[in-house]
């Protein structure tokens, strides 16, 4: 593998696999304009042989991808947890670096895993070893590392949007988190599934894995003990949309007595005033999906609702800061490039 002089004037070789998903294509699109990478490959089982677009190269099967160091520096895992895990292993053991967008490297430990994923880990060793890939919370760990997580669309928007709050310990203790999410049809994967379809998406609403069954859960949760332990139960309700790609939150979070809710928009401007691809609205404003989709950021907007209840609306593109974009991002930290190069 290039040593980091040898990156500041070569390309990063980069691997894509699942290369043909809805985050595998937005990876590739993204890789292929950034001034420094250069993708080698990309795989497909389903469409092996096929064109790869924005490239001159053709998908191959997973099993045909060149993992050695002398073709390739660094791999995305565009794959479906269970699967990636143990790509991720391989790639690592031939001296290669991972971006995994899978849920497989998220979760800390092992039991969190099987809990929410319904069964053994397949690399536990893993978990002990990769940092959760939300730059604005982490980007320290992400510098230089050998493996990221990038976390999941649902987690990164809620995330982001509630940060300011658990940072500066203004949430009441023990009152619950509500989050009202919905995310583009694309958020759920390439492959047909009967409710997907058109006839059944299109002018249709509907909530699923409501309260505290959607996977996701466990993943916000032990990021939000992590900013401040004394964060109150997650209530989580995932909604489909009847849109390509685009993902909100809506969060409604009641403040700790001392604080109040005409002070929360100067806590935000505050705490995201650096951060080159969270975008605070202004006062008044609120975030709609318009101002983030094929946009590799977040756009959140505060309301008070009462004295000591506060709304939050935070948008992002769900294959993009959601997923692809943001992999990206750690891509540029764990290489030491400008944390925007190819982004912006």
């Amino acid at each position: 593998m290039p040593s980091m002089s040898d990156q500041d004037s070569h390309q990063v070789r980069v691997g894509v696999y699942g290369a043909s998903g809805y985050a595998g294509q937005d990876a590739v699109e993204l890789l292929a304009k950034h001034p420094r990478a250069r993708v080698v490959f990309a795989t497909s089982s389903t469409y092996a042989g096929q064109p790869v677009p924005f490239t001159d190269l053709h998908y191959i099967r997973p099993d045909d991808a060149p993992l050695n160091p002398d073709t390739v520096d660094v791999v995305f895992l565009a794959l479906p947890h269970g699967v990636s895990a143990r790509t991720a292993a391989k790639a690592l053991d031939a001296g290669i670096r991972v971006i995994d967008l899978s849920a497989d490297l998220r979760l800390d430990t092992p039991e969190s895993y099987k809990q929410w994923y319904g069964h053994d880990h397949p690399h536990p060793a893993l978990l002990q070893t990769t940092p959760y890939g939300l730059p604005e919370f982490s980007r320290e760990r992400l510098r230089g590392a050998q493996v990221i997580a990038a976390p999941g669309c649902y987690p990164t928007t809620t995330l982001l949007g509630i940060y300011p709050l658990l940072k500066a310990d203004w949430i009441q203790h023990g009152a619950p988190i509500i989050v009202d999410a919905k995310s583009g049809v694309s958020g759920a994967g390439r492959d047909p599934k009967p409710h997907l379809h058109f006839v059944e998406v299109y002018g249709n609403l509907s909530p699923y894995s409501v309260g505290r069954s959607h996977r996701h859960v466990g993943e916000i949760e032990q990021e939000m003990k992590k900013i401040n332990a004394d964060a109150g139960m997650l209530i989580f309700t995932p909604h489909l949309l009847p849109l390509d790609r685009g993902l909100m939150a809506s969060i409604y979070v009641h403040l700790a007595e001392d604080h109040g809710s005409e002070d929360i928009q100067m806590l935000y401007e505050e705490t995201y005033a650096g951060e080159p691809l969270v975008r605070m609205l202004p006062k008044g404003e609120q975030a709609t999906l318009k101002h983030v989709v094929k946009t590799n950021g977040c756009a959140i907007s505060v309301t008070a609702v009462a004295e000591t209840l506060v709304h939050i609306t935070s948008v992002t593109d769900n294959l993009r800061k959601g997923a692809s974009g943001q992999a990206v991002q750690c891509f540029n930290l764990m290489f030491g490039f400008a944390e925007t190069e190819g982004l912006l």
